[in-house]
């Protein structure tokens, strides 16, 4: 995960227009630690990594909806990059200058992005059923909060540098054991859909498996698994929404919803 994160900034920084921000163009892109035994042999620019903690702000509470069943939601993760440009030679005015220019280069262009674009991505950043865009921020930290700290532990003087953070999804990969599905916005592309799922029963309670279920006014249908259990998927957010199911042996059912419902219920009940 974090070597694909490493790729796609990669590939960002090399995309930048060679006529406009030339020095960044033509230079190198690490991420190695830049303590003492760091010279590169060419201009770079070093993203050293020093912080990955989660976004409590972006944490969401409620499970997604996955091939119908529930799953923990991704865990957000703030991933902290540290910018800094080195550039070889003796040092000087010059090296300093040079130095400067491609750090203000490379500022500017990674804050062309407030979410890295899809084009750029690698690896599992690319996964298509990642649920949310990848928000940066630029700058917005003040990296000389422990600045001398840092740079004491690196053993080099201090250095001129930005806090470049993305914010990432990592999936925790297991279902949990409780039902009925629950729903949960998501979003893809900066766009808001709503997955959700419910379960159809009998009058006695008991799962009715097979059960055709319609989503008016969309005309979308879904069919219950063996546990009576249907979802729907990119639904857009709003009122006006009816469920519609209906099964051999009893007569139809429907009701009203809201989507997203505040409280996750969009079970149905045969009479």
């Amino acid at each position: 995960m974090f070597h694909d994160l490493d790729l796609t900034l990669a590939v960002l920084l090399s995309d930048a227009p060679a006529a406009e921000l030339p020095e960044l163009n033509g230079a190198d892109v690490s991420f190695e630690a830049p303590d003492r035994g760091f010279h590169p042999p060419a201009a770079t620019v070093n993203l050293f990594l020093h912080e990955v903690k989660e976004n409590r702000v972006l944490r969401h509470p409620a499970p997604i909806l996955r091939d119908n069943v529930r799953r923990r939601p991704p865990l957000r993760a703030d991933c902290s990059y540290l910018v800094t440009t080195w550039v070889p030679g003796p040092v000087g005015a010059q090296r300093v200058i040079t130095e400067h220019r491609l750090l203000g280069q490379a500022l500017a262009w990674l804050g062309r992005f407030p979410t890295l674009p899809e084009r750029f991505l690698r690896g599992s950043l690319a996964d298509p059923e990642r649920i949310y865009p990848l928000p940066t921020a630029v700058a917005q930290l003040d990296p000389a909060d422990h600045n001398g700290d840092f740079w004491a532990a690196m053993g080099v003087p201090p250095r001129p540098a930005f806090q470049l953070t993305v914010t990432i999804e990592l999936d925790l990969g297991f279902p949990l054991a409780e039902h009925p599905v629950a729903s949960v916005e998501v979003g893809h592309a900066g766009e808001p859909y709503v997955a959700f799922g419910g379960q159809v029963t009998d009058a006695a309670g008991a799962p009715v498996p097979g059960a055709r279920v319609e989503l008016e006014p969309t005309g979308r249908t879904a069919h219950t698994d063996a546990a009576g259990r249907f979802a729907f998927d990119r639904v857009s957010p709003g009122d006006g929404y009816r469920l519609h199911a209906a099964a051999t042996g009893h007569p139809p059912v429907d009701r009203p919803i809201v989507v997203p419902d505040p409280n996750g219920h969009y079970d149905l009940r045969f009479q």
